[in-house]
């Protein structure tokens, strides 16, 4: 099932949150994760087994980094406060924040972005939204750095430098190459293209 963007409420009688349906979407579909850009919903399933699979590896290979775990901490479903609207939140697939980042949490558990220093996410079937739509999110959110594993085309994207609603720097690697994150992710880390593609593949692939 693909994700889908919703603009109008369930129940068009009166004013509407859109932090309350969003709420509702989930509780009627337990394991969807909502979240809202710019006053849409979008709304995505369950992920399958090959994209926990990336993100098991990549949290092994952002733990046993150094300096890892002394100024930072690597997390899994933990919502951005966003600036481009009131309620508009992000949940990224995976996380590196500063480790005093229970001091920035905001509202509806969603936290201030300067505690971010890098946002990763898996394609599924939404990696428009990945790709576009919350590329200008994450730069106006002047998150530093921004991951995608694309699993549909087979490279990783690592964008940097975020001026206004875009990124100076949008580089695309491909299986074969080798990426070392910028220092300010606070962890030496260096990824094989490769073996982050090959996990995300099915077995049959």
């Amino acid at each position: 099932m693909p994700a889908a963007s919703i603009e109008q409420p369930m129940d068009t009688d009166g004013p509407f949150i859109l932090t309350a349906i969003a709420d509702e979407i989930v509780e009627r579909h337990p394991g969807y994760r909502v979240e809202i850009i710019g006053g849409h919903l979008l709304v995505s399933p369950t992920r399958d087994a090959r994209h926990a699979g990336i993100l098991t590896d990549l949290m092994r290979l952002f733990l046993t980094s150094e300096p890892c775990g002394e100024q930072t901490e690597v997390l899994q479903n933990v919502a951005i406060k966003l600036p481009t609207g009131a309620e508009d939140y992000c949940i990224p697939d995976l996380v590196v924040v500063d480790a005093d980042i229970d001091d920035h949490l905001i509202e509806n558990n969603a936290y201030d972005p300067v505690c971010f220093r890098l946002v990763l996410e898996v394609t599924s079937s939404n990696w428009r939204d990945d790709l576009k739509t919350k590329v200008g999110a994450y730069a106006e959110a002047k998150v530093p750095v921004y991951m995608v594993v694309d699993r549909k085309h087979q490279r990783l994207h690592v964008l940097t430098e975020p001026d206004g609603s875009e990124y100076t720097s949008h580089r695309v690697h491909a299986p074969g190459e080798t990426v070392t994150l910028p220092d300010s992710v606070g962890a030496d880390v260096a990824l094989d293209v490769e073996q982050i593609i090959k996990a995300g593949q099915k077995k049959s692939d």
